[in-house]
Parts: structure tokens; sequence; C-alpha cells
């Protein structure tokens, strides 16, 4: 049997890391010291946006079985045995990850760095890839062979003002990644055919075996200063697509503050700010909504009296962060939207 020299936990066979702490563990010249494989998940296993709460030997947060010693889940570092921090509105907290967390993807490990502005340190074994743009590159080591990765249809996106350029890293070898931003890491464990919706900006780095793939938004609305017209996009032009392939993949994502989720009963609907959205399950439909509060003058016309929500209908899981950005445009004239409902007080 072999124990920690940090903490003294004892080890199972196969494991180069602590399961409580994280430290690497030494072996005889007779132990084994093969990586522990990513578990496959359950053919019959639901998908993620209908999982409330996990039996005993699997996590919560990506429904992966995990070992009943186990303090965190090795696929994704969400903490195990803890209770769910859940608002009276429904809101569930995102699960912690522990600074230095490592996460275990195949042959490969990723270990969360920090907590103010965390990092993704990435172990990639020989012929692992993973794929990022390329202004979140941290460091890496020079052996770390850098590609530029072929994106079908790049072009409808530098064509409309967002120039798109993904860079692809091969291992073997260390690379890291940052936001350059406070806020938490969101390691997003993708099973087998499954797909998740991503503002815009907010992925940090992904498994290549993991698609990449990309839809029009269709929330806008238009403003008019003199004789100019603008139109905005609240949640951006476009969202991002993932979806993994014949085989389990990972997809990390950067939010700002706190994040929280929420799973959407069929035919629910909920008001959010349209800054505030970090992700969605494919089943989530979106529009604007309009609310114009009554009895309150203002100087810049009737027009300014209103706030804007964008308006989520379920199935499925959203969430969405604390820390938001301002609307442009938000308090200027509208002249035209997309499809949107409105209340007035």
């Amino acid at each position: 049997m072999t124990f920690c020299t940090k903490c003294g936990t004892p080890a199972l066979e196969g494991q180069n890391f602590c399961r409580q702490c994280g430290n690497r563990l030494e072996y005889s010249t007779v132990a084994s010291t093969a990586s522990v494989a990513l578990p496959p998940p359950s053919v019959n296993q639901p998908p993620l946006s209908s999982r409330v709460a996990a039996a005993n030997n699997r996590c919560d947060w990506c429904g992966a079985s995990v070992d009943t010693g186990e303090i965190t889940c090795s696929r994704c570092g969400a903490a195990l045995k803890a209770p769910a921090h859940v608002s009276q509105s429904g809101w569930i907290q995102l699960p912690a990850r522990k600074d230095m967390t490592k996460l275990q993807v195949g042959n490969s490990t990723c270990q969360i760095e920090g907590v103010y502005v965390p990092a993704a340190d990435m172990k990639l074994a020989a012929g692992d890839s993973v794929y990022f743009a390329h202004h979140v590159l941290l460091w890496k080591d020079a052996q770390v062979n850098m590609t530029t990765m072929p994106l079908k249809g790049a072009w409808k996106r530098l064509f409309a003002g967002l120039p798109l350029i993904m860079t692809q890293a091969e291992g073997p070898g260390h690379i890291a990644f940052s936001q350059d931003n406070p806020g938490e890491l969101i390691p997003i464990a993708l099973e087998r055919g499954q797909s998740i919706d991503v503002r815009e900006h907010m992925m940090l780095v992904a498994t290549s075996n993991v698609g990449y793939d990309w839809f029009q938004t269709g929330i806008w609305f238009e403003t008019k200063k003199g004789d100019e017209t603008e139109t905005h996009y609240p949640i951006g032009c476009f969202m991002d697509r993932f979806t993994s392939g014949s085989t389990p993949g990972l997809v990390i994502l950067h939010a700002g503050g706190n994040v929280f989720t929420r799973i959407l009963a069929p035919s629910q609907t909920i008001l959010v700010k349209p800054t505030a959205l970090v992700f969605k399950d494919p089943t989530v439909q979106m529009q604007l909504h309009f609310e114009h509060p009554g009895g309150i003058l203002s100087l810049w016309g009737n027009w300014s009296n209103r706030y804007m929500w964008l308006r989520l209908h379920g199935p499925g899981r959203v969430a969405v962060q604390s820390v938001y950005e301002r609307i442009e445009g938000e308090s200027q004239q509208i002249t035209g939207w997309s499809n949107a409902t409105a209340t007035r007080w």
C-alpha cells in the first residue's frame, strides 16, 4: 500500500496524484505508474440539464463515477459530498473548485491554479491536443507544437467584424491559459454527443475531440440618433456551440464574479440580464423582453422608461455570472428590435 507523503491518504492502484490534496505520488520501481483513465459515461445516463441530484457514487455536477474516498471529482473538479448552496429562488451556486484542483482528461491532466485570477495548467500527453483563442495563452513548454486550427465558415465572423483565430496545441508538454480577469473557471465535461451553447469570448480552452460551431443569436435592437441608426447585440451577434464527438470531452469557460446555475422546466421562463448569461443547454430558447414602468417622469422622453431583459424558455440548464457588462445603447431611443415580449406596469 502506498500513502501520500503530504497528507497520509492511502493511494489506489495506478494513481499518480493524491485524490485528497493533489500531491504527486512516488512509487517503487515495481509499482505501476499508468494514468487513471477518464471513466466512460453510462449509456443510460440522463443529460446534464435533467440532473438535480446524483447518486452517492456520482458527481452531482458532471455525473462521472467517483470513488467513495475522493473529495473532488477527477473529471470536472467539483467538490464532492459538500452541501449544495441553493437560494430560495432556485439558483445553485457553481460547485467550488479548490486551488490546485487536478482534472483527468484521458491521458492528460488539467490543474486549476489560483483563486482571484485562475489559470488552467494542462499537461498534454503525446498525441493529445487542445484549441483556444490565441490571446488567452499564458505560457507553454517549448516542445508543445502549435498550429492554426482550420475553422469552417470562419470568414463569416470576420466579415461581421469579429476576427476569429483559433490555435491548436499538441502534446507532450505543459501549456497554461488565463483570461487575465478575476472570476471563476468552469470545467464542463461533455458526454458523447452532448452540446452546450456558450456566450462569445467566454471559452478558455477545449479538448480537440470537442467540435466547435456557432450560430446567430437573433437577439438585437436598433437605436437612432439623428439620422444614424445602429444595431446592437446584447448577448453578441453569434453564440458558440460545443459538441463532444465519439469520446467525452472537456470545455473550460471563464466567467466574472460568481456563477449560478438553474434548471428550467418545460415551458418555464425566466428573465436575466443579457450580459450576465454564461451558457445554456441548446433546448433553452431566447428572446428579448421589455418592461415599461409607469408613473416615472423622464427628461429624455418616454422611450427611456424601460428595462431590457433576456427571456429564457425551458427546458434546460442556464448559467449566469454576477459580474456583467452594461448593455450598449440600452438608454437610447430604440426604433426596432427582434422578437420580444413586453410588460407595462
